[in-house]
């Protein structure tokens, strides 16, 4: 039961589709010049007015909320505020002098300690 027809091959059904592309394009009723360009602009004329359209639609639609006060929702919030310490921070000084700064805090120095052998 095997299919004696082959297939052509690869290289020739490529070519055999383009000369089908090609036949069926010299069918085509090609629109003139200027159907061409009426329709455009009846194409375009159609898309500014539907964005027109919708636009009004959702400025009204906008509108009416605002009205009705969909969008004065209060909505209950609970403000917690942490004590930050004052004492981290650097503060310039006010002197003459711009390279001097007085700090609020003592620096914290940090030194490794090698582990001790025993």
């Amino acid at each position: 039961m095997a299919d004696n027809k082959k297939k052509p091959n690869i290289f020739k059904r490529i070519a055999q589709k383009f000369n089908d592309v090609r036949l069926e394009l010299k069918r085509v009723i090609w629109p003139t010049k200027e159907k061409l360009v009426q329709t455009s602009a009846v194409v375009l004329v159609v898309i500014a007015v539907c964005a027109i359209l919708l636009t009004a639609i959702g400025k009204g639609a906008g509108w009416i909320l605002e009205k009705v006060g969909f969008y004065d929702q209060t909505v209950e919030t609970t403000e917690s505020t942490t004590a930050m310490s004052l004492e981290a921070y650097t503060v310039p000084s006010i002197s003459s002098d711009a390279t001097e700064e007085t700090t609020s805090a003592p620096a914290e120095t940090s030194e490794e300690t090698a582990p001790s052998e025993t």
